[in-house]
């Protein structure tokens, strides 16, 4: 199949070369995907579609397991029922069982409701991107607009041909105009431009200027951000460094207050002692002064009293020769 859509598209490429070889041959692309994964309105109707079918794989899944429990039980009373109740009892679980089996196949089956739910949420986006392709086919005179999406064959693509955004831009435009309400809107919509021009080599020159002008502006970010950083370590080596001196200068500080208290504490303990020494020195000489003293003085008294007897014996002895 593959092999045979490759002959197709070569073949007509090969009749449309030959066709249009004097104008040249306009081939584009787009990429159905991308389209509907920007279409709001898809999107928000594939949740819807999506959650109804998780709704009813859940349904789905609670009567296969309401189903498991009831051969369950039946597995464990086998050997009380008799051979008829068990047959009948299995007919019933497997009729439930083909039940399920049936809405099964009517929600996910090839024709079931969730196949034709969504073909029919497709074929009206699928409407819109076709008669976006015709009207842009016919007024930019395209030869050939593939569909990336699909098994087209095509194993290398350029952006610069690549249609998606404005088909999309068209499908917008389109959606704006129905949900219009008022002239004001609809005038708006209509005034709207469908397709822009594009010109692709503008475009790619823009391109490699915008990216050049990116990688400048991302070098310059760099190198400032480098100097910045280079600067800030700076900053931090410096900050270290003076707190690392006034750490050295507090410890010096200290280490000086604290020899000059030792000095202080052992010159006081020193004068404390030499004090001590002094007031024992005096209190010692002061002693040795006070016994000499009293040695004197009683020296003084034993000879003044030696004096008196003296004198007294004089008095007597002169007494007795006037007698």
């Amino acid at each position: 199949m593959k092999n045979k859509v490759l002959f197709l598209l070569t073949l007509a490429f090969m009749i449309g070369l030959s066709m249009h070889a004097q104008r040249g041959v306009r081939i584009a692309y787009i990429d159905t995907e991308y389209i509907l994964e920007n279409v709001p309105e898809y999107q928000e109707a594939i949740a819807q579609l999506n959650a109804k079918a998780d709704k009813w794989k859940n349904e789905i899944s609670t009567k296969l397991g309401t189903i498991d429990q009831k051969r369950k039980a039946l597995s464990n009373e086998k050997a009380l029922l008799t051979k008829e109740l068990i047959d009948e009892r299995e007919e019933d679980i497997t009729f439930e069982e083909n039940e399920i089996l049936d809405y099964q196949q009517k929600r996910f089956g090839p024709n079931g409701d969730l196949f034709i739910q969504r073909k029919q949420l497709m074929q009206p986006i699928q409407d819109q991107i076709f008669a976006a392709i015709q009207e842009l086919a016919s007024s930019r005179k395209y030869d050939f607009i593939f569909d990336k999406s699909f098994d087209s064959g095509i194993l290398f693509s350029a952006k610069q041909f690549d249609l998606s955004d404005q088909i999309l831009r068209s499908i917008t435009r389109t959606s704006k105009r129905k949900q219009a309400k008022t002239k004001a809107e609809r005038r708006a919509a209509k005034k709207e431009e469908l397709v822009p021009e594009i010109n692709y080599e503008l475009e790619a020159r823009q391109k490699a200027l915008d990216e050049k002008k990116a990688e400048r502006e991302s070098a310059f970010e760099k190198r400032r951000q480098e100097i910045l950083d280079a600067r800030e370590a700076k900053k931090k080596e410096a900050e270290a460094r003076r707190q690392k001196i006034i750490e050295d200068r507090e410890k010096a500080k200290q280490a000086k207050i604290d020899a000059r208290n030792k000095t202080t504490q052992a010159a006081t303990k020193e004068e404390n002692t030499e004090k001590t020494d002094t007031a024992k020195t005096e209190g010692e000489t002061k002693t040795k002064a006070q016994l000499v003293e009293e040695n004197r003085q009683k020296k003084l008294k034993e000879r003044e009293a030696r004096k008196k007897q003296i004198l007294q014996d004089r008095q007597k002895a002169k007494d007795s020769l006037n007698n």
